[in-house]
């Protein structure tokens, strides 16, 4: 069946609006205290936005007067040693840590968590974001799902099988202009973690990513 680009457009507006849904009820039951916590995962390749949908929704929790704390790994100093940036250069203040359970010891009073860059996190990060969550806490969790070959990146897959709600964004795909969900890195490192920016990785397309 041909899919016009009105329907393309219609199906977008309706995935935009149940997530606009989701989150609205989420921060409408944070104020009545009604909440019983949830787990959110934001993932997809680099260049993709996912960091920038990660501090929206932080942003707009922050609005909704929500305490929110947010925490990304220590190793991730590319923009700033203790913000979360994304490379649009939006940011919001975060808490470094070495270790997942690091995460465990914030404020009495949290009602939401954010995490970026979750790939880089130990194994221990989804048992962590189900005790959050079963403390009442919204968790709002952002990362790669795929490293540079394709495959699985870290907690990644755990947290997106324990997640209430799975939002995959796409870049653009630097070859062809196609909606893109890979990582192709373009320098000659072969070691797994890599932080870099535009010289070290474009994103791809399925077909170009699989060209080279």
């Amino acid at each position: 069946m041909l899919v016009t680009d009105n329907q393309k457009y219609y199906k977008n507006l309706l995935y935009l609006a149940k997530n606009t849904f989701t989150m609205l009820f989420s921060e409408q039951n944070f104020r009545r205290g009604e909440f019983s916590g949830s787990i959110e995962v934001v993932c997809g390749s680099m260049f993709s936005g996912k960091t920038e949908e990660l501090i929206r929704r932080l942003k707009r929790a922050q609005i909704a007067k929500l305490n929110v704390e947010i925490f990304k790994p220590k190793t991730d100093t590319r923009y700033d040693d203790t913000a979360v940036v994304s490379h649009d250069k939006n940011a919001i203040q975060s808490t470094p840590v070495d270790h997942s359970s690091s995460i465990l010891l914030l404020g009495a009073n949290t009602q939401v968590v954010g995490i970026d860059e979750a790939q880089f996190f130990d194994d221990g990060l989804p048992e962590v974001c189900n005790t959050l969550a079963k403390k009442g806490i919204r968790v709002i969790i952002a990362g790669l799902d795929m490293d540079f070959l394709g495959k699985p990146f870290g907690p990644m897959p755990a947290l997106m099988a324990i997640a209430e709600h799975v939002t995959k964004v796409n870049a653009v795909c630097m070859q062809c202009g196609s909606p893109a969900v890979y990582s192709f890195r373009t320098s000659a490192s072969e070691t797994r973690v890599l932080l870099g920016e535009k010289d070290s990785y474009e994103p791809r397309c399925r077909a170009c990513f699989n060209k080279d």
